[in-house]
């Protein structure tokens, strides 16, 4: 049956778009695609300024890692974010991205990269096609009140009501607030009585007590060819292998981030947390003793380690800051310490200086398709949900998926 001009006109909808990033956009294109009228309002004065400056040193826009294991990269939330990501997984983002013009290419890591590494012309081709396809975007609206068919907006000053059929709220979480993320949304919707968790820091680094030696002589060296591991409440063990520096108050880098969920945690319940560092991560522990039994006379400890395992500056100054000096007695018993040097953080960095943050609308808050169970008509996306996930394109991947399953469900609450 033919649908006539007069009726698609009536049963089109406006729908408001609140955040004009990864999560907003995507909502807004599944939104416009379903035929309804679609408003994107952002605090900011352009759109995903996040999303450019993440690109700035190569855009990693997903992970070719199989499905299984990708989506337990999001940790407790994994099965939660199975219903969005599943619909809309690495595979299917490609193949979007791909549709824009803009090929791809798999890294050695597994990471996957636009051909040129820049998050621009991604951006420009999607904003051209949603423009060409009728959204509208309105810039320097910062959202200050809600309700289930408007938003009230503060514009250079003045304020502005937007009255819609439907909301999408993707306002990211609390990190890099100078782009736009910083978690101002928060108080508005807790006084609608709507479970949000605590933004926290994520793919962080850490604050650790060292000496005064390390802070003066040490304190931005690289840590090259180490392994973390941490050791979980069930007693399974989390191990991985890379890099991260030593700074003058803790650690920092991608190796340490990927523990930051853990350490977090363990900061937040006792006040401190800990992992395990092995110095040298590519011999066992057979192998160190054979070579710590070459012994010379006369040799200084730190020559001795230079020759026989090339440990030497930061490495073997952290052995030192773990272990009192009658634990290097015996090469079987400095060959443990090696292998396992125990490492303390007692604290996050702040939440504006980390990649990415956790917490944010809990599950229990939304229905399946991301409808906030108190105020119906009213949809949240992106990192403004309550997951996180480690770097390496998993954070976006879900702010895409997200952002594709809120336009479903706005599309099923207006028919």
């Amino acid at each position: 049956m033919m649908v006539s001009m007069q009726e698609t006109v009536q049963t089109q909808k406006t729908v408001l778009v609140v955040g004009a990033g990864p999560a907003g956009l995507m909502a807004a294109e599944g939104i416009c695609a379903a035929g309804h009228q679609v408003h994107v309002y952002d605090a900011k004065p352009s759109a995903c300024r996040k999303f450019l400056l993440a690109g700035v040193g190569g855009m990693n826009i997903t992970h070719s890692e199989a499905y299984p294991e990708f989506i337990q990269r999001y940790y407790d939330k994994a099965d939660w974010l199975d219903i969005s990501m599943s619909q809309f997984n690495a595979d299917a983002l490609c193949e979007w991205i791909h549709e824009l013009g803009i090929e791809t290419f798999v890294g050695t890591s597994g990471r996957v990269f636009p051909k040129d590494m820049k998050a621009a012309p991604l951006l420009r081709n999607w904003l051209k096609r949603l423009r060409d396809a009728g959204v509208q975007f309105h810039m320097r609206h910062k959202m200050i009140g809600l309700s289930s068919n408007e938003v009230i907006f503060d514009h250079v000053g003045e304020s502005v009501i937007a009255q819609a059929d439907a909301v999408v709220l993707a306002m990211g979480g609390a990190s890099w607030p100078k782009l736009g993320s910083d978690g101002a949304w928060l108080p508005v919707l807790t006084e609608k009585g709507i479970d949000v968790a605590p933004l926290q820091s994520a793919n962080c680094g850490f604050y650790s007590k060292w000496s005064d030696h390390l802070k003066t002589k040490f304190a931005g060296s690289p840590l090259k060819d180490v392994a973390f591991s941490f050791t979980l409440e069930n007693g399974g063990v989390v191990s991985k292998k890379g890099e991260c520096i030593v700074t003058q108050d803790g650690m920092e880098g991608s190796l340490i981030y990927a523990f930051s969920k853990y350490l977090r945690d363990g900061i937040n319940d006792s006040g401190q947390s800990s992992l395990l560092m092995d110095l040298l991560p590519l011999k066992s522990e057979e192998q160190v003793i054979k070579k710590l039994r070459n012994t010379k006379p006369k040799e200084s400890f730190s020559k001795y380690l230079k020759r026989t395992l090339g440990i030497s500056g930061v490495k073997t100054v952290l052995l030192y800051e773990s272990f009192p000096k009658n634990a290097f007695q015996t090469p079987e018993a400095l060959a443990r310490c090696l292998k396992a040097v125990p490492v303390s953080f007692y604290k996050t960095k702040p939440i504006d200086e980390v990649i990415s943050s956790a917490g944010g609308v809990c599950e229990n808050s939304v229905d399946e398709k991301l409808m906030l169970k108190a105020m119906p008509g009213v949809f949240c996306a992106g990192e403004m949900l309550d997951w996180e996930a480690p770097t390496g394109g998993y954070l976006l991947t879900a702010c895409f998926a997200t952002g594709r399953l809120a336009a479903k469900g706005v599309d099923e609450y207006l028919a």
